[in-house]
């Protein structure tokens, strides 16, 4: 399969990436060989995983669409874009199906039907996720492989999700961390705008939109009702008891629709990706999903 030796032919494509003037981040062997331990704990959960780099050899265009889309880039964009699209054709072979170029439309990119994945770049890297068809779940990801700065906070957390950062992710796993919060929400932006016409994706606009709680080893994350009102959670109430204070607030607010999202940990950064649908028990639940991501 074409990328299968990925991980292995590393060096050469650090030395083919900065010869083309392409970014590539100190420690990017170490998130590659990260994200190629995941496979089989991404397959268990009926997700597909492509992995490419802006420095491999032999990226191109997969069409006229795609080689029009680009045109228009800049150089490093170019070879992001291309990785992406690579990417996301090795998630769906990794499903068995086959792919053909993926055009976009503004810039979401288009699937053929019975085809859809989630792509997302970092430092370098594309990561794709996909599902076989006729799988009910949603599908979105995210890969952040440099930290936040604190200050980021205030444009990915509502005052009543700051709480969240420093509580346990699990009773022994480590703190939530902004850039996993920030991740996370983002995978279930993608995953909630795969669906047209789900009730409250209209109100999500920026990240603070989206609403996130803890729940066992992973977050629910949905649309708020009103985005500028939600559960507020005193600081002084013990970790522990967060999440269940915050699962009454959450409802009494009215998030409409939830994601599962699972963070995991890729050398100094994360990845996410969406695990299902849950219901206000935290049940999973099947939704249709749409083409694009």
């Amino acid at each position: 399969m074409r990328g299968a030796g990925l991980a292995g032919g590393f060096d050469r494509a650090d030395r083919d990436a900065h010869a083309a003037g392409g970014q590539v981040t100190a420690g990017v062997p170490a998130a590659v060989a990260a994200l190629t331990r995941l496979r089989p704990r991404l397959a268990a959960a009926g997700l597909g995983l492509g992995l490419a780099h802006v420095g491999e050899p032999g990226l191109c265009p997969a069409g006229p669409a795609e080689a029009s889309a680009a045109a228009t880039m800049t150089p490093g964009r170019r070879r992001e874009f291309l990785a992406g699209r690579e990417a996301a054709r090795r998630a769906l072979r990794a499903v068995g199906v086959d792919c053909g170029e993926i055009p976009r439309e503004g810039r979401l990119p288009v699937f053929a039907p019975g085809r859809s994945a989630s792509i997302s770049h970092s430092a370098g890297i594309a990561v794709a996720v996909a599902r076989a068809p006729g799988e009910h779940a949603p599908l979105g990801c995210d890969l952040e492989l440099r930290p936040l700065p604190c200050d980021a906070a205030r444009l990915v957390l509502a005052p009543d999700e700051e709480p969240l950062l420093g509580t346990p992710a699990t009773a022994g796993g480590g703190p939530w961390s902004l850039t996993g919060l920030f991740s996370a929400k983002e995978a279930a932006w993608k995953a909630l705008h795969l669906v047209p016409g789900r009730a409250g994706t209209a109100s999500m606009r920026t990240l603070r939109d989206l609403w996130a709680e803890p729940y066992a080893d992973a977050l629910h994350i949905g649309p708020r009702l009103d985005p500028h009102v939600g559960p507020r959670i005193d600081p002084h109430i013990a970790p522990s008891s967060r999440p269940r204070i915050a699962s009454r607030a959450g409802q009494s607010y009215g998030v409409r629709v939830r994601v599962r999202v699972r963070v995991l940990p890729v050398g100094a950064g994360v990845f996410s990706y969406a695990v299902g649908w849950a219901d206000a028990d935290g049940r999973s639940t099947p939704e249709p999903t749409a083409r694009r991501s």
